[in-house]
């Protein structure tokens, strides 16, 4: 029993940045498919099939990003991942 609960804390612990870092990614694409929408002038049905396409572009890339750290990580656990983790996905 104690050994599931320390599993789940060590998941729970390592998943918490990875989500906060997935909303901020988020936050940024959507600001950066907004001002591009807004620069070309799109309104209606043509601006939300924009920032539709636009939106999963983000979201594949994000989703690459974290499959190569992941990839990476390999190895590692603990705060080592963890640290490693908020620094490969926050890197540009």
């Amino acid at each position: 029993m104690k050994t599931a609960t320390t599993t789940l804390f060590l998941a729970l612990s390592l998943a918490a940045p990875l989500a906060a870092h997935a909303a901020n990614a988020q936050n940024e694409a959507m600001k950066t498919c907004n001002a591009k929408a807004s620069t070309t002038g799109l309104s209606g049905t043509e601006r939300k099939k924009f920032m539709s396409t636009c939106l999963s572009s983000a979201r594949n890339a994000q989703q690459k990003k974290m499959k190569e750290c992941n990839i990476e990580a390999t190895g590692k656990s603990g705060d080592e991942r963890k640290s490693f983790m908020k620094s490969c996905l926050s890197a540009n």
